[in-house]
């Protein structure tokens, strides 16, 4: 492609509104067009890109069993509420009326639509196990789309289903999944973690995100360096730390103290009172309102402890979740600020994270202004409708598989699977029969790939202060050819290589624009493909040409006979 002729241009200065390095560099590289909150046209060059991720998803998909189909992005919002999950997503389905008024919405996801498909396909054991997948588009209203295509509510996904005659063939193909997943982010140059993860609104038994490393990730992710174990912060568990004597402790040696009010006049916080107190906030338990579904519910967590509201949610299998107001509050007779569980019991909801066990001899509110207990015990004291793990892992912290410390890292989630079991199938009845003529469920997994938000991840994870830096496998162009100069011989033996690179089966994009030497070198290193070669009058005096690596600071000069083996060497095609 020349870059006289390719729809799109480059900007000089940054977007106003760029909010991530890959929302900045798309945007400057044109590879990508706002239209409003959370929408965008995908340019040639950006889709050039997404065709490459796109064709080693569907080799991999299809290596792995899978059949690519099609399936409606308009659904009957009937078959949401027959699954019962229309309530798990909440305001960020779009939902509309055609125009006999029946109502409608705009797919966030497959699973209902793929579910009716096996039930009408699929009816006996020899028509299993079945893998079908599409790349289609999704719609989810999110309340605050932002960082460009790494939160909008229009994109493409890879979204495949497995269909088994019981869980163990699930396992199989989940396994099968996991390994492609793999193969695809490796075959795309993109270092992934694979981390355990919470279903969300999806819902199902377990699953498994797929996270890019990227310091501008929403994801927290803690792992073990030891053991392996890896997980993202809304599902991972961890080996809370447990006061020592030394940090102000007896209660090992004189066992659970009585109970002792002491005054705290104006203290509101667990930071204020460990200091006046001289404790540490392991040695304090606090308190967090919810209103859960519109009940107010009590959280009682160890002082140094941050509540997990994912894990929370899922515990009460609530749908939705808020931090409860001052009103709120006050209406159910607490007292902010100095709050506990303690005489509370009947009176309002107790939930309490299990690191209240481990421990003893609490500070907790006397639940009257300015007086705090010193002494709390559990369960002597206060007791809880519900004792769970329902605290944030914090980096430090033991793993919960070899006890060694876990360390947080930040990054993109850019796939997702998951297994249904038979809970979908029996919701909506896609069910088979085996070789003694009895009925089962279908055991189903699901398996999701944002294609448009991994290739903004690949940029998040792919860049310098000068621009986006390609992995030769997912580049738009594997070669950047630069023309310096306008004169005849220049023009000529450029045209001549960029002819014998496209013939030799290299995608390349000529700039063969009337600018300085300056803004095409800045435009090759903000477009970033892998390799640039410069075309010069110097040089071809010489009868040679300039390659030089997008990564690597140094350039080189080779024979123009040679010109494109070298650049497939330096492409990793020998």
């Amino acid at each position: 492609m020349r870059l006289t002729r390719l729809f799109g241009k480059t900007q000089r200065e940054d977007p106003a509104d760029a909010e991530t390095a890959s929302h900045r560099l798309m945007m400057k590289a044109g590879l990508i067009a706002p239209l409003a909150a959370g929408l965008y046209s995908i340019l040639p060059m950006g889709w050039r890109a997404i065709q490459n991720l796109e064709r080693v998803i569907r080799e991999e998909m299809d290596q792995a069993g899978g059949q690519e189909l099609r399936m409606p992005v308009l659904q009957p919002l009937e078959i949401w509420e027959e699954s019962g999950r229309r309530a798990g997503f909440g305001k960020g389905m779009f939902a509309l009326q055609d125009r006999r008024g029946r109502d409608m919405v705009l797919a966030p996801t497959h699973e209902e639509v793929i579910v009716y498909l096996v039930r009408q396909h699929v009816s006996s054991y020899r028509d299993l196990p079945q893998m079908l997948y599409q790349i289609q588009s999704k719609f989810r209203d999110e309340p605050r789309p932002r960082a460009g295509l790494l939160r909008v509510r229009e994109f493409d996904m890879k979204d495949l289903y497995s269909f088994d005659a019981d869980e163990e063939g699930m396992e199989v193909s989940y396994k099968r999944m996991l390994e492609a997943y793999r193969n695809i982010f490796s075959r795309c140059g993109l270092p992934s973690l694979q981390v355990e993860a919470d279903s969300g609104a999806i819902g199902g038994k377990d699953s498994h995100e797929f996270i890019l490393p990227a310091e501008s990730g929403e994801d927290q992710v803690l792992r073990c360096s030891s053991c392996g174990y890896a997980a993202n912060r809304e599902r991972a568990r961890s080996v809370k730390p447990v006061l020592s004597q030394a940090e102000g402790s007896d209660a090992a040696a004189t066992g659970a103290l009585p109970l002792e009010p002491v005054d705290t006049p104006g203290l509101k916080t667990i930071e204020e009172l460990s200091q006046f107190l001289g404790i540490s906030k392991q040695q304090t338990i606090k308190a967090v309102f919810y209103n859960i579904d519109g009940e107010v519910v009590f959280v009682a967590i160890r002082g140094d402890l941050e509540v997990n509201e994912v894990k929370l949610q899922n515990l009460l299998g609530a749908k939705e979740l808020r931090l409860a107001s001052d009103q709120e509050v006050q209406a159910v007779g607490l007292v902010a600020g100095s709050a506990s569980p303690v005489g509370l019991a009947g009176r309002v909801k107790i939930v309490a994270d299990d690191s209240v066990t481990m421990g003893s001899n609490f500070v907790v509110g006397a639940n009257e202004p300015d007086v705090h207990l010193r002494n709390a015990n559990y369960p002597r004291d206060f007791q809880a409708d519900l004792l769970a793990d329902i605290a944030n892992a914090e980096e430090g912290h033991g793993c919960p598989t070899c006890g060694n410390p876990l360390d947080m890292t930040r990054g993109i989630e850019v796939g997702h699977v998951f297994k249904f079991g038979t809970s979908m199938s029996e919701k909506l009845g896609a069910y088979y029969l085996d070789r003694e003529g009895v009925q089962h469920p279908v055991a189903m997994g699901s398996y999701g790939i944002g294609v448009g938000r991994l290739l903004a991840a690949a940029v998040e994870q792919n860049h310098d202060d000068k621009g986006i830096i390609w992995p030769a496998p997912i580049a738009p162009y594997q070669v950047h050819m630069v023309a310096l100069g306008n004169s005849p011989e220049v023009t000529a033996e450029a045209d001549r290589l960029y002819e014998e690179l496209q013939q030799a089966g290299l995608q390349v994009l000529y700039d063969d624009r009337e600018e300085s030497a300056g803004v095409k070198f800045n435009d090759a290193d903000l477009l970033g493909m892998p390799v640039r070669m410069t075309v010069s009058a110097r040089n071809l005096k010489n009868g040679q040409v300039e390659l030089k690596a997008r990564a690597s600071e140094e350039a080189t000069t080779v024979p123009l006979a040679e010109a494109v083996t070298a650049v497939r060497g330096m492409l990793g095609g020998g």
